[in-house]
């Protein structure tokens, strides 16, 4: 599968074309912004462009304090108009600290709704994608870097405004020293633009290689994740996988641990030197002033706000380019989370959005279908042909690696056939709006999710509209027999599941499969899938469950999976593939008489129970 964002070099080298590809995000980035709080943002603004002015205009009154000290002292100054320019500074310190404090609080507000906003685009993105494409390693290199987007965000958006507050602070600044010297701006240059360009330089090396190392950095993740939660700890002590896990973790951190040092080492190195190189120019500039004034061409306030100028000048200059360099560095991640965001799937792409009907009349059928998995060369299916008729309850049955399962994922367009059509109601499934199409489903898999939400919450996912249903709840939960599970819940249908937040219950891998099982009643959809739901029931509950089951589905079309038998009988037909194919297709009597694969099974299985 091709990769969905522009391609951008995972070799530590500067190129000027990725800067420029980065930093045509950030007027769209300041648009979301804008978006999340427009009086916030706007409060922000003009906070920065007063706090803009203050340098300037404290330096040149504390010029103009100086001025008229010295003119006092020979007794040509002026009492009264020197503690007004005393109290003037005293005003001006007060009050850019109060704009500094607004400044940030708004920034905090800000970032906190930009990092909410993003998370709930990045939700929204992810559930139109398809599943083909998330189970590709690649796009979910991609996914994990967009994810990180998310957060942490606040951090650009004060970078971006304050870099605008102090290019005006610099011009302010540049303006008055071109008035006394126009000399000292090329020793500033000198001073600070080599070392721009390097930390430029750099700072683009540093995003080409946390790119290329995404893949480790999940695999870290993962392995903490392995070696340091519950969910693993028993096996891992069983096992013994400590010492395995802890090995492959330390080699692989150690490496990119030496990739990091060795770009860190070559990056400080070379900022020393520029470093020194821009102290020197300013003490050139320093001996310049001092000259000036010793010569009685420039006055000791003018001094004083020279020096202090340059200075200034100097250090905001290089935390403007430093802040360029970072403002550059992380719009290049930025660019991940955005061009995932305009990240058009394949059901964008093909679907002519037809409206579904509101009940199936006729079937889904498979039209010479075979797939195999992208990237894969093997087919997992080969020319399959058979119909599932509406309001009948068919079984998959087959051998494990028959296919089984990748057959309810074409069903479900999970992924679309590699050839031939699957039709329901005699039009083309891929033609369907995908919405539409997947709400007409309800499917229950053997690897269900176990969510850390209440026990109510657990089942009313199966239908998250009616979550305030409460007697559709309880009726699910009767069906399934989870109700079952109630009189060991101290909170009921209230109870917190699972061990990851306080006060949680963890359930059994059966009392687990219950649940499962309610969400396919809360659905109510006209078509329900059941595969291997039933797995950790022992005989008795999960013959119970599906009896149940048979009869709520009453009326509508279901398709089974199961390994046992006893459940796979219910069915009014059942399909034996093998090897991809289908192999029988018939009743469970008419299977038995043919006396193929699905006799030897049936046989096999009931031979265990004698």
């Amino acid at each position: 599968m091709a990769r969905i964002l522009p391609s951008i070099s995972n070799k530590n080298t500067f190129k000027w074309r990725d800067l420029k590809d980065s930093l045509r995000y950030i007027p769209r980035f300041f648009k979301k912004i804008k978006e999340v709080s427009p009086a916030l943002f706007y409060t922000n603004l003009i906070l920065r462009l007063l706090q803009s002015i203050f340098p300037v205009s404290m330096l040149w009154v504390g010029k103009l304090i100086i001025d008229e000290i010295i003119a006092l002292t020979k007794s040509e100054g002026n009492t009264s108009l020197l503690w007004t320019y005393v109290a003037i500074e005293i005003f001006l310190v007060l009050l850019s600290d109060l704009f500094s404090r607004g400044i940030g609080l708004t920034d905090g507000f800000l970032g906190d709704l930009y990092a909410n906003s993003s998370s709930l685009e990045l939700i929204r993105k992810t559930s139109e994608v398809e599943l083909a494409q998330l189970e590709d390693p690649d796009f979910y290199d991609q996914l994990e870097r967009a994810r990180q987007q998310t957060t942490g965000r606040v951090g650009l958006l004060s970078d971006i405004l304050a870099q605008g507050q102090d290019i005006i602070t610099v011009a302010s600044l540049i303006t008055g020293m071109i008035y006394f010297e126009p000399w000292l701006i090329i020793l500033l240059l000198v001073a600070v633009l080599p070392s721009f360009i390097n930390e430029l330089k750099f700072s683009q090396q540093g995003y080409s290689l946390s790119r290329s190392w995404t893949t480790e950095r999940r695999e870290l993740d993962y392995l903490r994740s392995v070696g340091a939660s519950i969910e693993y700890s028993k096996e891992v002590k069983l096992f013994g996988l400590s010492d395995f896990i802890s090995d492959r973790f330390r080699k692989v951190s150690h490496a990119y641990y030496l990739a990091n040092r060795n770009l860190a080492i070559k990056r400080t190195l070379w900022s020393t030197f520029f470093n020194i190189l821009g102290v020197l120019a300013y003490y050139a500039a320093y001996v310049l002033i001092i000259i000036r004034t010793i010569a009685g061409v420039i006055t000791i306030g003018d001094l004083s706000f020279l020096s202090g100028s340059f200075q200034r000048l100097s250090s905001q200059m290089q935390r403007i380019f430093q802040r360029f360099t970072s403002i550059s560095s992380r719009a290049l991640y930025l660019q991940d989370y955005f061009d995932f965001l305009d990240f058009q799937s394949n059901s964008e792409r093909s679907s002519k959005n037809l409206d579904m009907p509101k009940k199936m009349v006729d079937g889904i059928e498979f039209r010479n279908v075979s797939f195999k998995y992208p990237g894969k060369e093997e087919y997992v299916l080969r020319d399959l042909n058979f119909k599932i008729i509406a309001g009948e309850k068919m079984a998959f049955v087959g051998e494990n690696g028959a296919g089984k399962t990748t057959l309810i994922k074409l069903i479900l367009r999970f992924y679309p056939p590699t050839s031939g059509e699957i039709l329901l109601d005699g039009v083309n499934i891929e033609d369907y709006n995908l919405e539409q199409y997947q709400t007409f489903f309800g499917a229950i898999f053997q690897d269900f999710n176990r969510y850390n939400f209440s026990f109510k919450e657990n089942i009313a996912v199966g239908d998250i509209r009616e979550i305030n249903n409460q007697s559709l709840i309880e009726n699910a939960a009767e069906q399934s027999l989870a109700d079952q599970i109630l009189p060991e819940l101290k909170n009921g249908y209230g109870q917190q599941l699972g061990r990851r937040f306080h006060n949680g219950v963890e359930l059994s891998g059966g009392q687990w499969q219950k649940i499962a099982l309610a969400r396919s009643y809360m659905k109510r959809a006209e078509v329900i899938i059941l595969d291997e739901p039933t797995s950790a029931l022992d005989a008795r509950a999960e013959y119970e469950a599906f009896e149940r089951f048979i009869g709520v589905a009453k009326g509508k079309t279901a398709i089974i999976i199961s390994h046992r038998f006893s459940t796979v009988r219910m069915a009014d037909r059942i399909l034996v593939l093998k090897n991809g194919s289908v192999l029988e297709l018939g009743t469970h009597k008419e299977l038995i008489e043919e006396n193929k694969l699905y006799a030897e099974l049936f046989k096999l299985q009931a031979a265990g129970y004698q």
